[in-house]
């Protein structure tokens, strides 16, 4: 149990870089707070305890932010940066390794009392309110991006982003996720057609310059140029 403990605490100071002395982690660090409260309401939850290990549960959730279905099961050196605000359902499970920010969701998509949660594989990193819905799998060492709501399930070392979740790199395991330099599938797509319209439009211009007829004034160049601008020459400066 100590062992544990101890582990616990270790596991903030290696991903918290604000972390600064142990009594700090033991009393102001709620996601601390939660995992341990969870795990003995898991226990008594697994010896038909019900009634306490939800009480117990919900006092957790009163006092951290953080609600944590007594059912859920949970592996070690699980760390919840923050933590308010997240969500983790009966039949959800959580592999070794894992790091949850704020806000983040482990929901379920049915009413039938079966597996209805995620299933989050080792080394998992999951971004600031991030969602993830139904009995899906997310591999080891994947990353979910901010603000991501993922249905499906996500291959081993892939990193997922937008709503719905897109896999935008795979195969690669990290150790974290850099919330501000993720890929945007959204932005690139807007790129490919922009540059692609620029195309068309100065093949248009020769065309008609050799026709000999007067090119039409357009109306929306300028906008065009600064929507253009936006998404190339302000995401490359990013």
């Amino acid at each position: 149990m100590f062992k544990t403990l101890k582990e616990d605490i270790q596991t903030v100071f290696a991903k918290d870089p604000a972390a600064r002395s142990v009594p700090e982690v033991i009393f102001c660090y709620p996601g601390l707070h939660a995992v341990w409260c969870h795990r003995v309401a898991h226990f008594l939850w697994r010896h038909s305890l019900h009634f306490p290990a939800r009480l117990l549960s919900h006092f957790s959730r009163f006092c951290t932010g953080i609600e944590i279905h007594p059912g859920a099961k949970i592996g070690r050196r699980f760390f919840i940066d923050h933590g308010a605000g997240v969500v983790i359902g009966e039949t959800a499970e959580i592999g070794d390794d894992v790091l949850m920010y704020q806000g983040v969701v482990l929901g379920g998509t049915m009413l039938e009392r079966k597996k209805r949660h995620p299933t989050v594989g080792n080394n998992v990193v999951i971004g600031t309110g991030a969602v993830a819905l139904g009995a899906i799998v997310i591999g080891d060492g994947a990353r979910i991006g901010s603000g991501s709501v993922v249905v499906k399930s996500v291959p081993p070392g892939a990193t997922v982003v937008g709503i719905p979740g897109r896999i935008v790199e795979e195969g690669k395991r990290v150790a974290e996720l850099e919330h501000g330099r993720l890929p945007d599938p959204v932005a690139e797509a807007i790129r490919l057609v922009l540059t692609e319209q620029g195309r068309l439009e100065e093949r248009l211009k020769k065309l008609e310059s050799l026709a000999g007829v007067a090119a039409a004034e357009d109306e929306l160049e300028a906008k065009e140029k600064e929507m253009a601008r936006k998404f190339t020459n302000g995401e490359a400066s990013r």
